[in-house]
C-alpha cells in the first residue's frame, strides 16, 4: 500500500470554506486504477493556521504516479489555485510506503 498526503495550512476563519471546497470538488479518484480511499483530515489550530491533510491510499506507488499523469488528475486540480488567499502557502506533499 502507498499513501499520499498533502498538508495544508489554512488561515484562521477559513476552515469551513476550505472544507466546502473539498466537498464540492469532483476528484475523479473512483475512476482511477489502484485507488483505495480518501480522507480529508482536520488537525490542530494555532493563532496562525489550522492544519488539514488530504490522505489518499493507493495499491502502489506506481498507481499513484500514474494518476498524477492522468487526465483525471488534471481535471481534479483544474481550479486548485482559485482561493489562494485562504492558504498559508502551498500544500506539502508527503508520501509513504507501507512496511508492515
Amino acid at each position: 500500500m502507498f499513501i499520499a498526503m498533502n498538508r495544508f495550512k489554512i488561515k484562521p476563519g477559513h476552515e469551513q470554506e476550505f472544507i466546502e471546497i473539498w466537498k464540492g470538488r469532483d476528484s475523479y479518484l473512483e475512476t482511477v486504477p489502484g485507488f483505495k480511499n480518501f480522507n480529508l483530515l482536520q488537525g490542530a489550530s494555532t493563532d496562525e493556521y489550522t492544519l488539514f491533510s488530504s490522505h489518499a491510499s493507493w495499491e502502489s506507488r506506481e498507481a499513484f504516479e500514474n494518476w498524477t499523469k492522468s487526465e483525471a488528475f488534471r481535471k481534479a486540480h483544474a481550479n486548485a489555485g482559485s482561493r489562494k488567499e485562504i492558504y498559508m502557502g502551498p500544500p506539502q506533499l508527503e508520501c509513504f510506503e507501507s512496511v508492515l
